[in-house]
């Protein structure tokens, strides 16, 4: 190594040390773009108490919900890019709302340094408990049947539902009469009062219902089955192929964050995750544990940004006003 090498990572180290130092005197903030109690929440304070251990600071949740993932999204580019403010997000304010829109607030491919992934969300096509619908084939024969397109919930305009509903149906042929709303209680609500038929939500939005008996899981849109839902057969298993949404949450840092301290956040999001206990919570939560490198959150970013702002631009979707 040349005299020049030596100099340039004395700097780097230097440089990772002063951020440590500067962030350890206080919180370490992991900011979420919605409110207390749903699910990413869930998982951002079930992630924060071993990460504090991890990196041997306290971590607290900030929650900032609103216009669609964006509050809590230029809440953490405001931050100082020291490793002292993470956002917690799932795919649809990453890598969906900014294709809704004509001009986004920010970018997220740009403006944010991926840090890790921390968990999958698989869509599942749920039901009210009195569907004569067996599961998710016997629920597009008789879809199809109607003369009328069949009522379908969602949590909005370009939400993950919605966009899975699309695949259902450019899938199946189906025609569906979507109703949006203004996230997935109320939504919940009509779906179990019979205003509508169906609705794709979160495996850890849906299992309250399921296991209380007020709704009805009949299809998993993903590769495989949940292992909170062992006997909800895929969509590909009942051959209706093309519905693959995957409501990931993964964690961001403002984009100038040293790469040294992303590392170090990195390192410790894994570990934490990596727990059995950490683990067994999140899923029973209906949430699957799920890390990344850097590098494969960026890439899956990239990928999904790609693939979802194709279907919105293919069928002009615009976010809900």
């Amino acid at each position: 190594m040349n005299k020049r090498h030596i100099l340039v990572a004395a700097a780097a180290l230097s440089l990772s040390a002063l951020c440590s130092a500067q962030s350890a005197d206080r919180p370490l903030r992991i900011v979420t773009s919605f409110s207390p109690g749903g699910p990413v929440d869930f998982v951002a304070r079930t992630l924060a108490e071993q990460l504090g251990r991890e990196l041997k600071r306290p971590v607290i949740v900030d929650n900032k919900p609103g216009a669609n993932g964006a509050i809590g999204a230029l809440e953490t580019l405001r931050a100082e890019p020291d490793g002292s403010t993470l956002w917690i997000t799932s795919v649809g304010a990453a890598a969906i709302h900014p294709s809704l829109l004509d001009k986004p607030p920010y970018d997220t491919l740009h403006d944010f340094a991926p840090v890790s992934l921390v968990a999958n969300n698989v869509e599942v096509l749920v039901v009210g408990a009195k569907d004569p619908a067996a599961d998710a084939a016997g629920f597009i024969q008789t879809a199809k049947a109607q003369k009328d397109p069949t009522p379908m919930a969602s949590s909005g305009s370009g939400s993950i539902p919605h966009l899975a509903l699309i695949q259902l149906e450019e899938s199946t042929g189906a025609k569906f009469l979507h109703v949006p709303y203004k996230g997935m209680a109320p939504a919940f609500t009509d779906l179990m009062g019979g205003q509508v038929r169906g609705v794709f939500a979160d495996v850890a939005a849906i299992m309250p219902h399921v296991r209380g008996g007020r709704l009805k899981a009949i299809g998993i849109a993903a590769d495989a089955r949940h292992p909170s839902l062992p006997d909800v057969k895929t969509f590909k298993e009942q051959g209706i192929r093309a519905v693959d949404t995957n409501n990931w949450y993964a964690l961001f840092a403002p984009a100038r964050t040293p790469p040294a301290v992303v590392q170090q956040l990195n390192a410790a999001v894994r570990a934490a995750i990596a727990r059995p206990d950490v683990s067994a919570r999140l899923l029973q939560g209906g949430a699957e544990p799920r890390s990344s490198t850097p590098q494969e959150l960026a890439a899956l970013l990239k990928a999904d940004t790609d693939k979802w702002a194709a279907l919105i631009k293919s069928r002009n979707i615009k976010a809900d006003q």
